[in-house]
């Protein structure tokens, strides 16, 4: 494995609990990339534990809303991994900052490689937590994934439809991908020509009076002290321009109706975002055989980034969480 330099200090945007331990390990994915994540382990845990992988948001790091879920679940019980994807954050891969549906998927397996041969990990006894677009990355390993006996999937994107139809499906036709795809490859010209990727911005900063309200919440959360971090993408530079293309022609979510295993899929109805986890779950449970384990949560009054951290309203459902992972865990 690659050598990684990991940060030794809490450097993450919760608090640190008094109720687990917290230590930084590595793992390899099957591309030979060095995943880093934080492990966090109830304390005075004996036996073998039930176990959760936390991955998202989508261009965020382990050291925001992933390790605040991954901490809190801990502290209810379960032995838990936040982790940073392949070319972000402290995880290894080079070029940085491009992302992969076919690698983000792997990523989340390569977490259930390293927890299943855990000696404090029950292998049969392990689940997922995607936020944002790794909701629907999650949903992608979990079709894949045999090994995963429960997925949540948190204010979710699909991210193959984002890339490909644009927010809202508003430009959803051939001749706007084809635009896009003209910019796309005049891009990679450019940045071929003078050997290094161009970054595509993070969030806006200085935020526009006219920034729709979702720029908004993401400012609120990724630009201030509530999220910021140092390593963040969408709190700095965000991703090359030309890093989330092949999303465009891979739909991560086309046989979700095969998942055997449990699913919840959570939104606010206030996110934005709440078309692509209404959606996923009807296509999952559609025409389906394995249905009945298939939940759908709405949480009233929520934006997309209030189950990033709660936001002020505490509205993320840890005690759903622990009870769906406890009752599919078993």
């Amino acid at each position: 494995m690659e050598e990684l330099k990991l940060s030794v200090r809490w450097d993450k945007t919760f608090p640190k609990s008094k109720r687990v331990e917290h230590c930084k390990v590595t793992f390899p994915n099957r591309y030979g990339i060095t995943l880093a994540a934080d492990m966090y382990i109830p304390k005075n845990a004996a036996g073998r534990l039930s176990a959760i992988a936390v991955c998202g948001p989508f261009g965020a790091v382990k050291e925001q809303a992933a390790g605040l879920y991954a901490q809190t679940m801990a502290e209810r019980g379960f032995l838990t991994l936040a982790f940073d994807p392949s070319f972000i954050g402290e995880s290894g891969g080079e070029p940085r900052y491009m992302a992969s549906p076919d690698i983000n998927t792997e990523d989340f397996m390569a977490a259930v490689d390293f927890l299943s041969t855990r000696e404090g990990v029950d292998p049969e006894k392990i689940g997922i937590i995607g936020i944002c677009g790794w909701g629907g990355l999650a949903i992608n390993a979990a079709a894949l994934d045999t090994r995963i006996k429960a997925t949540a999937a948190m204010t979710m994107y699909d991210m193959t439809r984002v890339n490909a139809n644009g927010y809202f499906d508003a430009e959803n036709s051939e001749e706007a991908r084809y635009q896009k795809k003209l910019a796309l490859n005049a891009q990679r010209t450019a940045d071929f020509k003078k050997g290094s990727y161009t970054l595509g911005g993070g969030v806006v900063d200085p935020l526009p009076d006219d920034a729709p309200y979702f720029v908004k919440d993401y400012y609120d959360y990724y630009k201030t002290k509530r999220g910021y971090h140092k390593r963040s993408l969408n709190s700095n530079g965000g991703w090359n321009v030309v890093g989330c293309q092949s999303f465009m022609n891979q739909p991560i979510l086309k046989y979700s109706c095969e998942i055997r295993s449990a699913v919840l899929i959570v939104h606010g109805d206030k996110a934005h975002s709440l078309y692509f986890g209404r959606d996923a779950f009807a296509d999952m449970t559609r025409d389906s055989k394995f249905a009945g384990n298939k939940e759908f949560l709405v949480i009233p009054g929520a934006s997309h980034t209030d189950l990033y951290d709660g936001g002020e309203k505490g509205a993320i459902p840890f005690d759903k969480l622990e009870e769906f992972f406890g009752e599919n865990l078993k």
